[in-house]
């Protein structure tokens, strides 16, 4: 069987795991700290808080910025449910836009769909490919949309706009236009949840990008306050000589990420940039050179211009196909040993969406994207043979569908 995501665990992750247990030390630490420190590299920024899951990342971010009951957030429709749950989390209300045919959020949607409710808008770099980032800033910065604005809180009086909050849970060492993932959104939310190109088991980052008005280092410092219950002092902290004392200064959250998890991540990010991303690479290249040969293979975006993905999920799609078909060549290609799956099974087709007015009709590009889309797996663990029978087996399924 090739499975879909296994986790990428060699001699080095299991050396730093290790070290780690055997220091007497495994809740938020030196770990932690380095493991930010990488982050904040690869993110060409200076502040990184690590969280104990992207979906605590939204939240503590929007809770920041003082989103809550009555405030709405933009999220597209084509997105895991924890874009959206992290909005109804801090009792706000998720807007649902339409997306693009590259799976991104529509950019004309979100201006078509801001009112003076609108406090944050959260684009999704699906699959690793960046939103456009420059056309949603370029909305926020809109006189009329400016104008509509209306803040609540000193941050939100202090930025002057809606926050761009980006789900970045696919796209850790992506590039936009030149730019790192992590440099282009206000605030930008990681995930090294155990299926991504990073990983810490269960886990996130929260990157700061803060413009000019804000003193950065303060917010830095108030998120870490806002992960930790509102305590001035972390538990390592406290255990140095005369460090007891410490004081709970706001109502915060336990959403700290403890270093015995941080050991994963701490080494496998270490040889990201230089072995694991290009494998990725690799292994999307491969797919691209066999499946071009199809026409009924409608191939992701992978490089273009100064854009490059993070290579975190093939998603192929099938021209000519429809939703009942799809389900039947994955069932046919799980037959062959090979592990797919789906990104992402639309918002507004979930229970939990629909039952509070959300209808798929209205979300006709999220939809055609879904309804033909094949997760292909890719890590670095994947040898040419293995691609090779991956992509026999896709083949042989829509062959066997359209007899």
């Amino acid at each position: 069987m090739i499975p879909f995501s296994p986790p990428f665990i060699d001699n080095d992750v299991l050396e730093e795991v290790k070290e780690s247990l055997t220091s007497g030390w495994i809740t938020t630490g030196p770990k932690v700290k380095q493991l930010e420190e990488i982050v904040a590299k690869i993110s060409d920024r200076k502040h990184v808080v690590a969280v104990n899951s992207a979906t605590s990342g939204l939240m503590v971010a929007l809770k920041w910025f003082g989103v809550g009951p009555g405030d709405e957030v933009i999220v597209p429709a084509y997105t895991y449910s924890a874009s959206a749950l992290a909005v109804l989390h801090v009792g706000a209300k998720p807007v649902i836009v339409d997306v693009k045919d590259d799976f991104t959020i529509d950019p004309q949607k979100i201006f078509d769909s801001i009112s003076d409710r609108t406090k944050a808008i959260i684009p999704v770099d699906v699959a690793g490919w960046p939103a456009d980032y420059d056309s949603i800033y370029k909305i926020t910065e809109d006189i009329g949309i400016k104008n509509k604005f209306s803040p609540s809180t000193k941050e939100q009086e202090k930025l002057g706009r809606v926050l761009i909050l980006s789900d970045a849970a696919h796209s850790i060492g992506a590039r936009y236009k030149g730019k790192p993932t992590g440099k282009l959104a206000d605030i930008t939310i990681f995930s090294f949840h155990a299926v991504k190109n990073v990983t810490t088991a269960e886990g996130g980052a929260v990157v700061l990008n803060l413009p000019r008005q804000f003193n950065e280092l303060e917010e830095y410092n108030k998120f870490r306050l806002m992960i930790l219950n509102g305590q001035t002092k972390d538990a390592y902290t406290k255990t140095k000589a005369g460090g007891w004392k410490y004081d709970i200064v706001l109502p915060g959250f336990k959403m700290n990420m403890p270093d015995v998890l941080a050991a994963i991540g701490l080494a496998q990010i270490r040889k990201y940039k230089d072995f694991l991303l290009p494998e990725r690479k690799r292994v999307a290249l491969l797919y691209e050179r066999e499946f071009k040969k199809f026409k009924w293979a409608k191939l992701p975006q992978l490089i273009n211009d100064s854009t490059e993905t993070s290579y975190h999920i093939y998603p192929l799609r099938i021209n000519g196909i429809n939703e009942m078909q799809r389900d039947i060549m994955i069932e046919n290609i799980t037959k062959s040993k090979v592990a797919v799956n789906v990104h992402f099974i639309p918002l507004p087709m979930l229970t939990l969406f629909r039952g509070i007015g959300y209808d798929i009709s209205d979300y006709p590009v999220a939809y055609n994207n879904y309804s033909c889309e094949i997760s292909l797996p890719i890590y670095p663990q994947l040898n040419e043979k293995q691609v090779e029978a991956v992509v026999n087996a896709v083949v042989n399924s829509y062959n066997a569908i359209k007899k």
